[in-house]
């Protein structure tokens, strides 16, 4: 399955999360993403209620469809509401639709079909079951699940053998629906965030071996824990304990000593494990965005890795570029 890696583009920070993007601000990031070499783009009607979708259907319906992959998200549907909140579920300013989780059957062929209605494209690569976990549903997470793979499932894995769509998986923040999905079902990929990178490395323990086991890829969001290794002090949006700003600070220091930009390295150790596919940092600006694709080519030098090992800062098994 070609994924059209190592880099891609997450759709999250052009749905306005947390801050808002100037529409001409928006298409500069996605030009400057297509113009460094992204054929990967990743979006979901969550973010932004469908804003981030329109954006990126806006750039990607003048260059050739054949020429990059798309995927985007099930499990909600939007309906229309008259007004919404500034700030709406994590989203500034996002369009005047409410979001309501659905992951029946019925569900996931509706937001397919809303999608591709935003997008304004006529078909898209692969799909993602968006948010089906505890940190969302809490202990009702499972009863989710099975609703998912009792319907959105079904009807992906369906679509697949039609041809409709090339590959499904689950998007999510957590390993266990993974690992659920890999028992009951016939995913292809999952879109993980924040659960393999420099600092968190709760993806190697039980999902990447099982991955690896069933040809399964993995995508990986979130690859600056949301911002701690981006110079930032929030670790998935939370302000970071001080143990993990702490190791954040260690690892940066290696970074330094060897001329190292912390992000490009964050990047590519994210890239490196054979069962990843692509990374997928967002952009918010044609800046942002060729700054990603100049730190995926950055040149380091292996002695950074071999000391980050040395210094307990990297398990010594896990695969370096």
């Amino acid at each position: 399955m070609n994924l059209q890696g190592p880099l891609g583009m997450g759709g999250a920070p052009l749905g306005n999360l947390f801050t808002v993007v100037p529409e001409d601000a928006a298409q500069a990031s996605l030009a400057a993403s297509w113009d460094g070499g992204v054929r990967h783009f990743d979006t979901a009607p969550h973010y932004g209620a469908g804003l981030s979708e329109h954006r990126f259907g806006h750039f990607l319906r003048n260059v050739p469809r054949a020429s990059f992959t798309l995927t985007t998200k099930v499990g909600r549907v939007l309906t229309p509401v008259a007004e919404v909140p500034e700030f709406d579920e994590g989203f500034m300013r996002a369009l005047p639709f409410h979001r309501r989780f659905d992951y029946s059957a019925a569900g996931a062929e509706r937001s397919i079909a809303d999608s591709l209605q935003r997008l304004g494209l006529s078909r898209i690569d692969g799909v993602y079951i968006h948010d089906c976990s505890e940190d969302w549903h809490g202990p009702e997470w499972t009863a989710r699940i099975a609703e998912a793979m009792a319907g959105a499932a079904v009807v992906l894995t369906a679509l697949k053998r039609q041809g409709v769509i090339r590959f499904w998986g689950m998007g999510v923040n957590l390993v266990a629906p993974c690992l659920v999905a890999l028992e009951r079902a016939e995913p292809d990929v999952f879109l993980i965030a924040g659960r393999y990178t420099l600092l968190d490395h709760t993806a190697l323990a039980e999902l990447f071996p099982a991955c690896a086991a069933r040809g399964v890829k993995c995508v990986l969001g979130g690859p600056y824990n949301s911002g701690l290794l981006a110079g930032g002090t929030t670790f998935n949006y939370e302000t970071a304990a001080p143990e993990m700003a702490a190791r954040a600070k260690a690892i940066g220091a290696v970074c330094t000593a060897h001329g190292v930009d912390l992000k490009a390295a964050a990047l590519q150790f994210c890239a490196a494990h054979p069962v990843v596919g692509a990374v997928i940092p967002g952009a918010r600006d044609a800046a942002e965005a060729a700054e990603n694709a100049r730190l995926m080519q950055a040149v380091i030098p292996g002695q950074l890795w071999a000391d980050l090992k040395r210094q307990d800062l990297l398990p010594e098994h896990v695969p370096t570029p």
